[in-house]
This record gives C-alpha cells, structure tokens and sequence, in this order.
C-alpha cells in the first residue's frame, strides 16, 4: 500500500490556505497547515514532508528566513508563494535555496503540477543517490531505476536493448556468443534468429558509443561474439 505524501502549508491567510489543501488532497496528498514562520520552521524540522508551501509576507518570521534555515538542514523540496511581483526578483536572486515559486493569484493546476513536479524530481534524486550505479567511463546504468546515461546526459533504450546492455556491462572483460546473448535476454523459448542480438548490439553502439564504427564499449570478436570492455 502506497504512502500518502503530506505537504506543509505555511500560510497566514486561512482561505488561501484552505484552497491550497482542499486542491491537494483532491489530487492525493495530505497537507498539513500552519500559519505562522516560527511554527512552519518547527514542523518542517521535526517532520519529513514531500514538499513545504512556503509564503513570503508571515507572522513571526518571513517566508525568506523560514526558506535560508530550512535549507540549511534539510532537502526537502520548497516552493514560495508571493503576491507582490518584487519578491520574485529577491527569490530568485538571494539564493535562499528555494526550488521554485508561484505568483498569487495561481490556478490550481498550475499549483498541483508545480508540486507534483517537484516532489517526482526530488524522489529520482534521492533514488539515484541511493542507488548503486554501474559506471565505466562515460557510461552510468542505474540498474534500479533502468536509466541510462551517457557524459550524464540520459539516453532511451528499449527494454531488450537495456537489458542486452546491463547483462553485458555487469559481465566485464567476458566474451558471449550470439547464441547464448539470444538465449539470456530473449529466452530459451523464444522464438527468432540469433541475428537479431547482432541489430540491436548495433542500435546500442548507435546510443552510446562516440563513433559506432569503432566501439569502446561494446567489442565484437570475430567469429566468436561479444564483450564490454571495463577499461
């Protein structure tokens, strides 16, 4: 059973805060609301939320030092709500560390996909640096998450292209026949040619190698199939 993800409002104005919460539990978040800067700091400190809806103009303490002690010891996504189009320039300029911000009056759309952006990229994040990478060169495969990046850019494999690709790169240095690529990645009871592991060796090289026609990665040694080079 998945998780329900809470948001911490942190809004003097009780309709707007209100709307804010009624728009995210209608789009499957909880939330939780409180008005003031100092209490918004204390809850965001002693909870784990998937994102904070931070004001600027709040009791007690602004929106902007809330957002600079925040950053200092937790990563959790923040986005600033502002009325007034000055405080745009100072959320962008002071390097408060805040992820991004929204100008009232804002759609509830606009808010949800803001929000949902957000926490989705913070979760990848974290997922990633948890995760054990396989990196040879310029080359990273996060086995977890099935991503594949070139000099960190991300590139799209099919499945049977990812799954040729990790089976070999998990296997340095090893030499495998057509035969027995076809039979690991396709299946002992799939039916085809062998030629086809040779297509998709090809489509692989086209995705990561600088120059296809003389691979670094991916070798061919002839008459007998193929090999990752580790080094």
């Amino acid at each position: 059973m998945q998780t329900v993800q809470t948001v911490l409002i942190v809004e003097d104005d009780r309709l707007i805060a209100e709307l804010e919460r009624d728009y995210l539990e209608a789009s499957g978040y909880a939330a939780e609301i409180t008005a003031s800067g100092k209490s918004g700091l204390e809850m965001a400190r002693a909870n784990d939320y998937a994102l904070v809806l931070l004001d600027v103009m709040l009791p007690e303490m602004s929106g902007f030092e809330v957002c600079r002690l925040l950053r200092r010891e937790k990563n959790v996504p923040i986005i600033m709500v502002t009325a007034k189009k000055e405080d745009v320039d100072k959320i962008r300029g002071l390097g408060l560390g805040a992820d991004d911000y929204v100008v009232k009056p804002f759609s509830p759309s606009e808010l949800i996909a803001r929000v949902r952006a957000h926490i989705e990229m913070h979760r990848r994040l974290l997922d990633e640096k948890h995760e054990e990478a396989l990196i040879v060169r310029d080359l990273k495969i996060l086995p977890l998450s099935r991503r594949v990046f070139v000099k960190d850019k991300e590139i799209t494999l099919t499945n049977r292209e990812y799954e040729l690709l990790l089976f070999l790169a998990s296997r340095p240095d090893v030499v495998f026949s057509r035969e027995t690529l076809f039979e690991k990645i396709w299946g002992e009871d799939s039916y085809g040619e062998t030629a086809t592991v040779t297509v998709h060796i090809n489509r692989i090289r086209e995705k990561i190698e600088r120059d296809p026609a003389h691979p670094e990665y991916i070798e061919t040694i002839w008459g007998v199939g193929y090999r990752f080079r580790e080094n």
